[in-house]
């Protein structure tokens, strides 16, 4: 440093700045996307089900979501892109796949939480027509009061295998994770300590972000539906 003739050097006071965001190099970024909007349910015309989850593709409005999300999600750049056992979330993903020129990977313990006797499209019908255990559901936060539901234990065990398989496949880089409305509400409780319900309700084709490290999960974003509008 440049100083005066007789005058000693100074260099101030250390300065600390705020800082962004970087992903840890022990860290798995997870983009957890809520599948495009289905075809609607119909009275006497249950979805086809797999594995004991009702299956319905994606309505016009839900493929142009994907495309729009495809856009959005193309310059994250991905290193791998997960689906569920669902065909939803397949339809969901295969724009943004086809854009990257990556294979659709299968992680089935993100799909859906299990509805019990309310699957098939049951379980709409009875939250619009207000079913007396629809609103036990809301007030206990729990699956299980449909009778033969997935409880809230069972659920979020199997969740916790699938992201932590996800994270562990891919420490340091980010991945897309496409699955459902109440998976991504009970991950982001779980990460977050929250109660069950809290962060139910992420709209069709929105993102949100989970930063994995090791056994620690934490909240980077939730329901990013900028690419919708």
């Amino acid at each position: 440093m440049a100083t005066e003739v007789g005058k000693p050097v100074s260099e101030g006071p250390r300065q600390y700045r705020q800082f962004r965001f970087s992903l840890p190099a022990n860290a798995t970024e997870v983009l957890l996307v809520r599948h495009g909007e289905t075809v609607p349910a119909v009275d006497g015309q249950p979805f086809e089900l797999v594995d004991g989850h009702g299956d319905p593709g994606l309505a016009p409005e839900g493929r142009l979501q994907a495309e729009r999300l495809a856009a959005r999600l193309a310059g994250e750049r991905p290193e791998a892109i997960y689906v569920t056992n669902l065909r939803r979330t397949a339809e969901t993903a295969g724009p943004l796949a086809a854009r990257l020129g990556l294979e659709l990977r299968v992680e089935a313990d993100l799909r859906e939480v299990l509805l019990g006797e309310w699957e098939g499209g049951a379980y709409r019908r009875h939250l619009v027509e207000g079913h007396p255990l629809s609103l036990e559901l809301i007030e206990r936060e729990r699956w299980d009061v449909i009778p033969g539901a997935e409880s809230n234990e069972a659920f979020q065990a199997r969740l916790r295998l699938g992201i932590s398989r996800i994270a562990a496949a891919h420490v340091g880089r980010r991945v897309v994770a496409v699955s459902h409305g109440g998976a991504i509400g009970m991950i982001l409780s779980m990460a977050t300590g929250s109660r069950p319900f809290a962060f139910v309700g992420a709209d069709n084709a929105s993102i949100s972000r989970l930063i994995v490290s090791g056994g620690s999960w934490s909240v980077r974003g939730f329901n990013e539906v900028s690419h919708l509008t």
